[in-house]
């Protein structure tokens, strides 16, 4: 799956909210797959990705209506977490790598001139690790499933 970037914190905050019905339905198809299927690969993108497919800012391929701020998004995380476009890698460790290294101070500084920043759960998603704790919590129980013969 292609991503942008910055695409890899709004999908921690997304919450079944959106510009439309079509948006909100690309929106949680695909932030689903990221989320809950195991071992989903992402391309990291600097044009548009799946997400936008249904998003009414996106204008082409390669252009979206916030072309003045939404590549600093991108940027900033690439940036500030090693990470390079044109490169695979696996979702989870990714949100894992970011959710780890994340601050407040980061945080404001990609995301602080967003729109949907201050109404997302973004911020307390990424900050408290809620999907690195959420995977945690499921390798547990299936390795204390596996011990006491309960698989």
């Amino acid at each position: 799956m292609k991503l942008r970037p910055h695409h890899l914190l709004c999908t921690q905050g997304y919450s079944v909210k959106g510009y439309s019905e079509e948006f909100v339905k690309n929106m949680t198809e695909n932030v689903w797959k990221l989320r809950e299927e195991e071992g989903t690969m992402v391309t990291l993108t600097d044009g548009t990705d799946q997400l936008c497919m249904a998003c009414p800012n996106r204008l082409s391929e390669r252009q979206c209506r916030d072309d003045a701020k939404v590549p600093s998004f991108d940027r900033k995380v690439l940036e500030y977490f090693g990470l390079e476009t044109d490169r695979t890698y696996r979702y989870m460790d990714l949100i894992r790598e970011i959710d780890s290294r994340m601050t407040p101070e980061l945080m404001e500084d990609i995301c602080g001139s967003c729109s949907w920043y201050p109404v997302s759960a973004c911020r307390r998603n990424v900050l408290s690790g809620k999907y690195v704790r959420k995977e945690t919590a499921e390798k547990t129980a299936e390795k204390t499933a596996e011990k006491t013969g309960m698989s």
